[in-house]
């Protein structure tokens, strides 16, 4: 599809402010929107909206399909009437800080405990006609979803493969016994997820109205211990006992000298291609009703996967495996015409991804903190840029741009005090800045670049630092937990960012045709 001039913020939902433990889809998404109008933008990105599991990435979810109930607001529950305003002002008050997990999801749990009961006692027909719609609308994929979540609270949160050999291999009385054991349990999960999808239907239409379109995520893998694997084992490259042959990852790169580890099962192509790729159908007729355009995140992974030894435990000894991505997209692209996606291209880049790329006509990333580590002809420079790319100060993945700009060699450090000092000192003299406000020095340039889409994450346009960073890749601890606090959108970044929008033509409504799903 055709991407016209636009720019938008990057910012997931569990970094908004509120006194829950973890940003939602309460009034301050609302007020995030807003800030978005305000300030001319077209597109809000998120990162995935699945329910996160071990480590809590949201590029590890436990469903493909499912939605991340951390991000339920109480204050909607109050208006819609299963929360009591009693009930609401008792819920504790957490940290407005970084999001502690943990705490966070104790907190949400016993709130959807409490509304569920609420809704089990309550005489609201209306609402109770919406479940049960929702119920059979999505039972493909609900109705194993919640028993996969049951089960895993009944057997302490282990993984799937370390149940009992009858529920491993699906044996349908089995099944049948745990839904009948586990039914109160099967049905506060459905309604959980009727809960987050009512609430986030109603922020995106919140969006549509205002003009602005949702940017959300598909990984190119689910995580082992997902309702997708179990239930679809045929689909990954599993041994007999469930466990992987193979895991996906990166080999050593920019961002680290044993490459990255990602543990992900990977797909049985050949199964896929035999099957017409029913799964990857499905899976993306669910994300396209939920946002407006989706990114495709690792799409090199399309023209070949890394693929590392089941047994090992870094990316080091991962070898280049062909996919059949030509295939699958022609199926996609058949199933639903030309789509808004766009291609996360970034790594080892060969001229196979990149015709696969172009023959479908994705828009591939340029990331302007990777334009100064070598020479003009570097492709994230922005005089190397053409119009159909989307381009970044940074990604979820990097540091903050004041983060990038100010580091130091040492410990955790992939470059050398040299290469950090020329680097900065390129920087400096290609965007003719001393750097005082190195971040709006790199929002100008991305904004006023060729390029027909333009992301900010919020840090910059806030100005933070390296304490602001939300992911520090092949790490295992603090990430995805950055928040900023209430009132940290002031008119002055509005107004700031609303006439360097205007100055570069980017105030114009993308023209995101309205996709039909067969």
């Amino acid at each position: 599809m055709k991407f016209t001039r636009a720019s938008g913020v990057l910012l997931h939902p569990t970094s908004l402010p509120n006194r829950f433990g973890v940003g939602d889809l309460g009034p301050e998404a609302y007020s995030f929107v807003d800030f978005l109008k305000a300030s001319g933008q077209r597109l809000w990105q998120v990162l995935p909206l699945g329910p996160t599991g071990y480590g809590d990435s949201p590029y590890a979810c436990y469903s493909a399909f499912a939605g991340n109930t951390l991000l339920i607001s109480p204050e909607k529950l109050f208006e819609s009437g299963l929360l009591t305003k009693k009930e609401l002002d008792d819920i504790p008050s957490l940290l407005a800080g970084r999001v502690d997990f943990a705490l966070a999801h104790e907190t949400k749990d016993a709130i959807l405990d409490l509304a569920f009961n609420n809704y089990q006692h309550s005489t609201d027909t209306r609402l109770r006609s919406a479940f049960e719609t929702f119920v059979e609308v999505n039972a493909s994929w609900l109705e194993d979803y919640a028993l996969f979540r049951a089960l895993k609270t009944a057997h302490r949160g282990v993984a799937w493969n370390e149940w009992e050999i009858p529920l491993i291999r699906r044996d349908r009385s089995a099944l049948a016994i745990a839904r009948a054991k586990l039914q109160q349990t099967i049905d506060a999960h459905k309604f959980s997820q009727f809960l987050f999808f009512k609430q986030w239907f109603e922020i995106k239409s919140y969006c549509n109205e205002s003009g602005i379109e949702i940017i959300g995520d598909i990984p190119i893998f689910v995580a082992f211990d997902s309702a997708d694997v179990w239930t679809n084992p045929d689909q990954f490259k599993l041994d007999n006992n469930g466990r992987p042959l193979v895991v996906a990852g990166v080999p050593p790169d920019y961002f680290s000298s044993t490459g990255q580890y990602w543990g992900n099962p990977i797909y049985n192509w050949d199964h896929m291609l035999a099957d017409g790729f029913r799964w990857w159908i499905e899976r993306v007729r669910a994300t396209l009703q939920v946002v407006d355009v989706a990114r495709i995140d690792h799409f090199r992974g399309f023209a070949a996967c890394w693929e590392i030894p089941g047994g090992d435990t870094t990316a080091e000894r991962g070898r280049w495996v062909e996919a059949p991505g030509r295939e699958l997209f022609t199926a996609i692209k058949r199933s639903f015409g030309d789509l808004p996606i766009m291609a996360e291209d970034l790594g080892v880049i060969t001229p196979d991804v990149e015709k696969l790329r172009d023959d479908f006509g994705l828009p591939g990333m340029r990331i302007l903190q990777f334009a100064f580590s070598s020479d003009t002809t570097n492709q994230d420079l922005p005089h190397n840029y053409h119009r159909n790319v989307v381009v970044y100060t940074g990604t979820h993945d990097n540091d903050t741009t004041v983060g990038w700009f100010n580091s130091v060699a040492g410990e955790g450090s992939t470059r050398s005090a040299a290469q950090i000092k020329k680097e900065r000192n390129f920087c400096m003299k290609y965007l003719h800045t001393k750097g005082r406000e190195i971040q709006w020095d790199f929002i100008r340039t991305v904004l006023a670049s060729v390029a027909n889409t333009a992301i900010v994450p919020l840090q910059d346009i806030l100005g933070f630092g390296t304490e602001a960073r939300m992911n520090l890749p092949n790490s295992t601890s603090g990430n995805w937990s950055w928040r900023f606090k209430s009132g940290a959108l002031s008119e002055e970044y509005a107004s700031r960012l609303r006439e360097l929008t205007d100055t570069y033509g980017r105030d114009a409504k993308p023209e995101i045709e309205t996709i039909e799903l067969i």
